[in-house]
Formats: structure tokens, C-alpha cells, sequence
């Protein structure tokens, strides 16, 4: 995964309080924008054949 999510970030730097500052420093004027389904660059790369579509997990309900 290239982007962690805001949530996961006191995983990824270890100290939740330190974290939270640094964050809060950051994002205190911004928007955050969740964005949700593949790239355009990974939509291309599947469409070439260059990488293979992921295998669906059994975790998803299946659509009716």
C-alpha cells in the first residue's frame, strides 16, 4: 500500500502521541480526501495485461 491511511499512522511511526501531534500540525488547515478503487494507472496496467486482476476475496458478500 503506498498511502496509510490516517488511522494506521501511529502504526507506522510508533508513537501514538508523537503521531498525533505531528498530524495535527499537518493536516490542521487541509481537507482530506478519501478517494476509493483503483488508479487510472492500475486500471491501464490490467487492461494491458502487465498485472493480474486481484483475486476476490471471500470477505466481499457477493452481489444478488
Amino acid at each position: 500500500m503506498a498511502v496509510v491511511p490516517v488511522l494506521w499512522c501511529h502504526v507506522v511511526f510508533g508513537d501514538a502521541k508523537m503521531t498525533t501531534a505531528l498530524l495535527d500540525r499537518l493536516l490542521h488547515h487541509s481537507h482530506v480526501i478519501t478517494i476509493r478503487g483503483d488508479s487510472y494507472r492500475l486500471r491501464e496496467k490490467r487492461r494491458t495485461g502487465l498485472l493480474k486482476a486481484p483475486a476476490i476475496s471471500s470477505s466481499v458478500p457477493a452481489q444478488a
